[in-house]
């Protein structure tokens, strides 16, 4: 199948061209960081996990919404997700790829990488998490690719691969609820420091996740001879408005917790984030931007008729995209780590090229997606037409 990722007319390899001078730009600049350290970075003593662990965790999420297509079609033969099932596989290989970037660039050296399996620690979450996320790609990739090979032969996958099948289905959930414990688990960090963080991440998951989906299925829509299908993409909103609502609850119910309760360790990173705390407030806009588009996100696919509207729905799935990145990116990581445990505020913001190479890493997956999604569309022209 490899051969229909090298047709495409001069806009598919414009964008192409487009993505390798980005990932050369960021890989420059990830050179230097390299050569220099992660002293080119935000990051401190204080906030120790930036805007790399940010868009990983973000990632994680998405990767692990794309079961909200696979358990409906394999588990409960839902076939009208059939069409749609391999690009939420694929959707997840991109981003895990970019959920595994992201860890190495933040290790500043990528050679401890390697430490995991030269020093396995059973009694540590990132032992379990780095298994858990590569584990997950080998699943999506291994599925993905035989199931597509199959549909263009016109025959049923291979019996072998429906155990693999059913065991991606939890092991989607796990790949958020290990990352979750990464966070969880440490108790010095009152604001993680809940067993509803789990469950917050994954509502966020199948939000944001579905969201991203249904995006992707218009542009494939528009722009090429296969339709994703009207009922699939509806169904689709109706599990983001559903995730996106549980979601927003459950973040209110850790406000009431903390308010409830008046323990200062939770209260005060909510007022940080908020209101502000000893005068520093970098992150109020966004955390109130945030807030405001879940709600939009909330009313636009909530709201049978602008729902039913693609236009509106497409506005939907954007602020929703957008409200949970800042929610849980920007909003989760920085939230943790400030103020510190001694209740001391030293913010933390991005630098230049810290965003450079985050820049590069997001140009990886979307070439890593792109050239997947060419291979799946091209199949399903050549099945459907």
């Amino acid at each position: 199948m490899l051969e229909l990722a090298v047709k495409g007319n001069k806009w598919y390899w414009g964008w192409l061209v487009v993505l390798l001078g980005v990932i050369g730009a960021g890989f420059g600049l990830y050179l230097m960081q390299l050569k220099f350290g992660l002293g080119i970075t935000g990051m401190s003593r204080d906030v120790s996990w930036g805007f790399y662990i940010a868009n990983f965790t973000y990632l994680v999420g998405v990767a692990a919404g794309g079961v909200m297509v696979v358990l409906p079609y394999y588990l409960h033969d839902y076939k009208a997700y059939g069409k749609i099932t391999i690009l939420g596989e694929f959707l997840a290989i991109a981003s895990i790829v970019m959920c595994l970037l992201f860890i190495l660039v933040d290790l500043g050296q990528p050679m401890r990488a390697l430490n995991v399996l030269i020093y396995p620690t059973p009694n540590s979450v990132l032992f379990y998490d780095a298994i858990v996320l590569n584990g997950y790609l080998f699943l999506n990739v291994v599925i993905g690719w035989n199931v597509l090979e199959a549909e263009r032969n016109g025959v049923h996958y291979q019996n072998w691969v429906k155990p693999l099948i059913y065991i991606s289905i939890p092991w989607a959930v796990s790949i958020h609820t290990v990352t979750a414990y990464l966070y969880c688990g440490l108790p010095g960090r009152h604001f993680w420091l809940t067993a509803v963080l789990a469950p917050r991440f994954l509502a966020s998951a199948f939000a944001a996740g579905p969201a991203l989906l249904i995006l992707l299925c218009l542009f494939i829509r528009r722009f090429t001879n296969f339709d994703p299908g009207k009922e699939q993409i509806q169904a689709l909103a109706k599990t983001v408005a559903y995730a996106i609502c549980i979601n927003v609850f459950f973040f209110l119910c850790e406000v009431f917790v903390a308010f409830y309760s008046n323990i200062p360790g939770h209260t005060t990173h909510l007022k940080y984030l908020f209101v502000g705390l000893h005068g520093h407030g970098a992150l109020v806009p966004f955390m109130w931007a945030s807030m405001i588009l879940m709600t939009i996100g909330i009313v636009l696919t909530v709201t049978p008729a602008t729902r039913k509207n693609e236009t509106s729905l497409m506005v939907a799935c954007f602020v929703i995209i957008m409200g949970t990145w800042i929610d849980k990116g920007l909003g989760m990581i920085s939230g943790g780590f400030v103020p510190n445990p001694m209740h001391e505020v030293n913010e933390y913001a991005p630098t230049m090229p810290e965003l450079g190479i985050t820049l590069g890493v997001y140009a990886i997956g979307a070439l890593v997606l792109t050239v997947l999604y060419k291979m799946a569309v091209g199949v399903k022209e050549e099945v459907h037409s």
